[in-house]
This record gives structure tokens, C-alpha cells and sequence, in this order.
């Protein structure tokens, strides 16, 4: 199944933590609140792993956002020229930059979705063994 939880296909799609499929992983579900737009959680609610590798490990993401505006733009472009073939130049580059400003808080979220999904696996919500024996090494004291 492609959408089955444990999938990153299941990650993306519900904007869950890709850790555990169960924590959320942005501050808001909507893209379009633009004051919280592409803020992603310091940590997942549910098995409390942390959602960035490291600092300014989203900025990779702007490769893949880049990838999907391209893809939106030749969407766009050939969807015109197919459904209304006499359209002026000039349609085609509104229909464009118009398809590309209101689809953008959503391609920047799912271009973030999509680059933690590339980098993070699965775990489920239980501390793996590697986890609870790097936990332990840290939780002994130094002699």
C-alpha cells in the first residue's frame, strides 16, 4: 500500500512526524496561516524525537521546492495551451505567476515535508534499541 502508515508517502500526505506516523508535524496544519507558515515542531509530540538533523537542515528544501514550481509552472503552461490554445502570452504568464502565488505556502510545506521524509526513517513511536542504548550512554555519570 502506498498511503499505508509506516510509508513516507503516509508522512507527506498527512503532514505527520516521520518518525512515528502520529505527531504533528508542523506548529499549524495550514499552510496558509502565514504567521506560522513552514514552522516545523523542535521536537514530535508523541515519541518526542527531534524533527531537525541539525541547524538549518530545511534549507535543503528549497531544492525540492524548486523542483515542484517547476513542475506547477509546465502544469500550468501546457493545461493552457491544451485547454484554451488561443490564449495570448500574456494570459499564459498570469495563469502562471497566479497558479504559482497561491499554490506557494503549500509547495513551500509539502517541499519541507518531502526533505525530512528524504533524511528521516521510520521508527515508530518506541524508542528503537540503538535509541534507548545511546540514551543510556548519555544518562551515565563520568567518573
Amino acid at each position: 500500500m502506498l498511503f499505508a502508515k509506516g510509508t513516507k508517502m503516509y508522512s507527506i500526505a498527512h503532514k505527520k512526524c516521520p518518525h512515528c506516523h502520529e505527531g504533528e508535524f508542523f506548529v499549524s496544519r495550514n499552510p496558509y496561516n502565514l504567521s506560522k507558515a513552514g514552522e516545523v515542531n523542535e521536537n514530535c509530540s508523541v515519541c518526542k524525537r527531534k524533527l531537525s538533523i541539525e541547524p538549518g537542515f530545511y534549507y535543503g528544501a528549497m531544492y525540492v521546492a524548486y523542483a515542484l514550481a517547476v513542475a506547477m509552472y509546465v502544469s500550468i503552461y501546457v493545461a493552457t495551451n491544451v485547454l484554451y490554445p488561443s490564449a495570448s502570452t500574456l494570459v499564459q504568464i498570469l495563469l502562471i505567476i497566479g497558479g504559482l502565488i497561491l499554490t506557494g505556502p503549500w509547495l513551500y510545506a509539502l517541499s519541507k515535508m518531502i526533505w525530512g521524509n528524504f533524511f528521516i526513517a521510520y521508527k515508530g513511536v518506541e524508542p528503537t534499541e540503538k535509541e534507548i542504548l545511546e540514551l543510556g550512554k548519555r544518562q551515565v555519570p563520568k567518573a
